[in-house]
């Protein structure tokens, strides 16, 4: 066999085991809290203004997905973009230190929640990530509000939704939208982002649900200081 014939042929080999494969991508949208136009449970005034990504209980708050993320060993800060439109005070993109994945986190100012929502439920319909995640305040509690059903034939896709009772509340979209939950809630919770890293973690090595749970739960244990089996009744049971 000629060598041309031979570098073509392990060219193909590689792309045919995947050498050549996309990075699997995630989407995270954050609504940031806000007491003056949420429903929630009022927060003390420096985390709780829904115009100031930096200091936000959900973003810049050292739970919060910024604080988080930016001490991770697992995830490396590719670009941020502050206030990339008037709706999002910060985007940021990272990518995951060990395996081929890339992360893109919005923060969303908390007056426009269903905006965020509205583009969360539409990046699902449109298979535009592996992985989809909404963290914030359940604003279908405040507003009801209608998706469309995918194509039969669209490919699968992943959610996280970390807010109050999400199960209940999000359910019927997801069933709409074929999209399949890997992770929410079944009580009120606080959605810190140490509960998206943990879990994230075990789904990139292509985990169970019920491991992403467990995992959810673990950190939810040790943040909140109770049982891991208490814990574990916060999210959702997707086995």
């Amino acid at each position: 066999m000629k060598r041309t014939s031979i570098a073509l042929c392990l060219c193909v080999f590689a792309w045919a085991g995947g050498a050549f494969a996309e990075p699997k991508r995630i989407h995270v949208f954050v609504a940031l809290a806000d007491n003056a136009s949420q429903g929630i449970a009022p927060v003390p005034a420096k985390i709780g203004n829904g115009d100031d990504a930096e200091n936000n209980l959900y973003w810049g708050n050292s739970e919060g997905f910024k604080g988080v993320f930016t001490r991770s060993k697992a995830w490396k800060l590719e670009k941020a973009e502050p206030n990339p439109v008037p709706e999002i005070l910060d985007r940021r993109t990272y990518r995951h230190a060990s395996k081929d994945c890339v992360l893109v986190a919005e923060a969303w100012r908390g007056k426009n929640i269903q905006q965020c929502l509205e583009a969360f439920f539409a990046s699902l319909h449109g298979r535009q990530a592996d992985l989809t995640a909404f963290i914030g305040h359940n604003g279908l509690m405040d507003a009801p509000m209608a998706v469309s059903a995918v194509d039969a034939a669209a490919k699968a896709t992943d959610a996280i939704i970390l807010c109050c009772i999400s199960g209940r509340y999000f359910q019927p979209h997801l069933e709409t939208l074929k999209a399949r939950p890997v992770l929410t809630t079944d009580q009120l919770m606080y959605p810190g982002a140490f509960l998206l890293r943990d879990a994230l973690e075990v789904w990139l090595r292509d985990g169970s649900r019920p491991d992403v749970r467990m995992a959810a739960a673990r950190a939810y244990a040790a943040n909140q200081k109770i049982s891991v089996k208490a814990a574990s009744g916060v999210f959702s049971k997707l086995e």
